[in-house]
């Protein structure tokens, strides 16, 4: 649902723009009005981000954990990234199942 433009520029100059440690990196960053998301965090998430507005840079999903893509579901932990380049999380996604 949500409208892309694509620009193949390389993701540590868009994590550096946009304040996403290099800690927090993954396979994509993106832009979304305003706030960065890095990695393969869940469309939900994004639209509970917008709605939400908090005080941060944005959302980050670290690596390429296993069960964010694919048949196989591990667990992973959706980030918030804070401006001070701090995180907490934001939803936690267990095995085989659906956000927390």
């Amino acid at each position: 649902g949500f409208s892309v433009r694509y620009h193949e520029t390389g993701n540590t100059a868009a994590r550096s723009r946009l304040g996403i440690p290099l800690s927090m990196g993954s396979c994509h960053t993106a832009e979304v009005d305003g706030y960065a998301v890095e990695g393969h965090v869940p469309a939900r998430e994004i639209r509970r981000l917008l709605s939400e507005r908090p005080a941060a840079r944005g959302l980050a999903v670290p690596g390429m954990p296993v069960g964010s893509q694919g048949d196989r579901r591990d667990a992973y932990d959706v980030l918030l990234v804070l401006r001070d380049g701090g995180s907490r999380v934001y939803a936690s996604y267990p095995a085989g199942g659906r956000a927390r």
